[in-house]
């Protein structure tokens, strides 16, 4: 009788899926004989949204925690996981699968990005666990490998990418907070004995709320503590647009709002706003309350100007004309459907995009 090794093979989504299905059929004949298996693990974002919501979902729609699954398989030594890519979904890219999913007939609820009762606030902490990057802390707790095969590294050290030449008056540069930013503010101490803290914010006068309480700390353990200072940021952003106008040189956001989805969304909306300027000084209030959040980016920005009365949006348009004559060309993710740098805050991650220019002798595409 053969005793089988099993792989635990993750369903994504995208592009990884479409591997998954040339891919994995060669992998299950490849291996058939060594007494190994496959055991397809589905966490892609449709299927981390369904988990959380089976009160909703009929029997036959109910899909496991794949996720909590391998979290927990993870911690094992006898694990061995294939984890392919998946999405860290920003808020319009769930508010697009939720959107979807109901459309095929699943009856999850609409994600609150304003909640106004209890009920909604739970939904919202729910969605909240699917949100950024919900999948790799999960699976990189136990023995988690990230080592390249020696083969793979000496083929990649031997065709290397290809490498841009860089002019000696190009305008490029990476510009970023001198004061006021989570670097500047940071600090930090060492408890001298296991204890237990809170988490309070204090407004300008005085009053305190608390945020998180009963944090155990152990002993020797360090913790710190950082804030973003609103109008140092605000001051920056308008001084790097002008600057962009000055050295006739594309604008460009580069942040990855997916891993840090507290504080860069909000930042990344800062950007937004900023570079919308007098629209949002003249007409904030009337996109706002017809469902624009700068945090979602300007792809929200015109699909709330689409839901607009005629009037409205002739005097939103006329005013956005003026403004975009003031600053600079931006960079674009897809320039042929008019993607900008500043559409939606995951189309632009840091540890990719920078990389890519930098091969790209500091040039993106405009």
């Amino acid at each position: 009788m053969n005793t089988f090794s099993t792989i635990a093979y993750t369903k994504t989504d995208e592009a990884p899926a479409l591997a998954t299905h040339s891919l994995l059929p060669i992998l299950r004949a490849f291996t058939k004989s060594s007494g190994i298996k496959y055991e397809l693990m589905d966490i892609s974002l449709a299927a981390r949204i369904l988990s959380h919501f089976p009160e909703v979902l009929s029997s036959d729609q109910k899909v496991p925690d794949a996720l909590a699954e391998l979290g927990e398989l993870a911690t094992k030594p006898e694990a061995n996981i294939v984890k392919l890519p998946n999405i860290s979904a920003s808020i319009p890219q769930l508010q697009d699968a939720i959107k979807e999913l109901q459309s095929k007939g699943f009856a999850i609820p609409d994600f609150p990005a304003e909640p106004k009762t209890e009920k909604e606030q739970i939904i919202k902490a729910t969605y909240a666990k699917v949100l950024g990057s919900a999948v790799n802390p999960v699976l990189r707790e136990g023995n988690s490998d990230r080592r390249v095969a020696k083969p793979v590294k000496e083929y990649a050290q031997n065709n290397p990418h290809s490498m841009g030449s860089w002019k000696k008056d190009s305008k490029s540069h990476v510009a970023h907070m001198q004061k006021g930013d989570f670097y500047g503010s940071e600090k930090s101490v060492i408890v001298p004995h296991a204890c237990k803290v809170n988490i309070e914010f204090i407004d300008a006068s005085g009053q305190a709320k608390r945020l998180k309480e009963n944090i155990f700390l152990l002993d020797g353990e360090v913790i710190d503590a950082s804030a973003m200072n609103r109008e140092a940021l605000r001051s920056f952003l308008s001084e790097q647009i002008q600057n962009s106008v000055e050295q006739e040189v594309l604008f460009s956001l580069h942040m990855k709002a997916t891993m840090m989805k507290v504080s860069d969304p909000i930042i990344f909306g800062h950007c937004v706003d900023s570079y919308l300027g007098e629209v949002m000084d003249q007409h904030g209030e009337t996109l706002k309350s017809a469902g624009f959040n700068p945090n979602n980016g300007l792809s929200s920005f015109y699909d709330t100007l689409e839901g607009l009365s005629a009037e409205q949006k002739v005097s939103i348009q006329a005013t956005l004309k003026l403004v975009l004559s003031s600053r600079p060309p931006m960079a674009m993710v897809n320039s042929d459907k008019g993607i900008t740098n500043l559409h939606v805050p995951s189309d632009v991650i840091i540890d990719a995009s920078m990389p890519a220019m930098i091969r790209n002798s500091g040039q993106m595409w405009g």
